[in-house]
């Protein structure tokens, strides 16, 4: 899979990239990221990439022409890539969404700046606009990054253990359960018993639960789409954590 990046602060993404699984996918060939400076697709003499607001305002705009000679010039590319705008406007970035796109060939992500981007650029050079959250950020290099990490993890590969991704949080859609490690005791702090117990069914039981309970607790709004067992709905009925009524709205 392939990413382009445009940005006109390319060296914000420089260590992200070359430390952790990104570096590791790129490293296995599963992955490679281009990042590419706005700036150079800028034809004033400056390599002006923004500009005022018509209508007045504060803040400044990302102009149009340099954005659509970079997306024009990276779509003219091999593979056909889908193009996505970093965006506060988005829909939420989400589990599914990631699992989308890592079946995607080449995927081009366009970092906003300033107060944003020329609304011409929505309307005629992207795909698909993403938010990663109801927040400000200064731009959408970090999203982009957020995008690209969660993505990666969903390329058959990437993860050295397969399974991970399948049971990560959100992935069900549900909170994960507790983890433990070594040491089994720390400072009167323990391991519960079951985990240490050898009984594998007793741990998946358990650990079923405790998804429940943590999802229940901290993400209700989650619980109410899962698709649960018959089992899990007694116990989270026994437990008055919502039981089928809160699966069910």
């Amino acid at each position: 899979m392939i990413f382009d990046v445009i940005t006109i602060f390319p060296e914000m993404l420089d260590s992200p990239l070359s430390e952790g699984l990104l570096k590791k996918a790129q490293e296995r060939g599963l992955l490679q990221v281009r990042v590419h400076n706005l700036r150079d697709y800028a034809e004033e003499p400056h390599r002006k990439t923004d500009d005022y607001p018509f209508g007045g305002g504060g803040g400044m705009i990302m102009k149009l022409d340099p954005m659509a000679r970079a997306i024009e010039d990276l779509r003219a590319l091999p593979p056909p890539a889908h193009t996505l705008l970093l965006s506060p406007q988005g829909p939420p970035f989400t589990q599914d969404r990631a699992r989308g796109l890592s079946r995607e060939a080449r995927v081009i992500l366009v970092c906003g700046r300033y107060e944003g981007v020329d609304e011409r650029v929505r309307e005629r050079f992207v795909d698909e606009e993403i938010s990663i959250g109801d927040y400000v950020l200064t731009g959408g290099e970090l999203p982009s990054l957020v995008v690209m990490d969660a993505t990666a993890r969903m390329i058959p590969g990437v993860l050295g253990c397969a399974r991970s991704a399948e049971e990560d949080s959100f992935s069900v859609p549900l909170l994960d359960y507790p983890q433990y490690t070594r040491p089994e005791t720390f400072r009167g702090l323990s391991v519960p018993s079951v985990l240490l117990s050898g009984d594998h069914e007793a741990i998946r039981q358990w650990r079923r639960q405790e998804t429940l309970r943590r999802t229940a607790e901290r993400r209700p709004d989650l619980l109410r789409r899962a698709e649960l067992t018959e089992e899990d709905k007694t116990w989270l009925e026994e437990q008055r954590l919502g039981g089928p009524s809160a699966a069910e709205e």
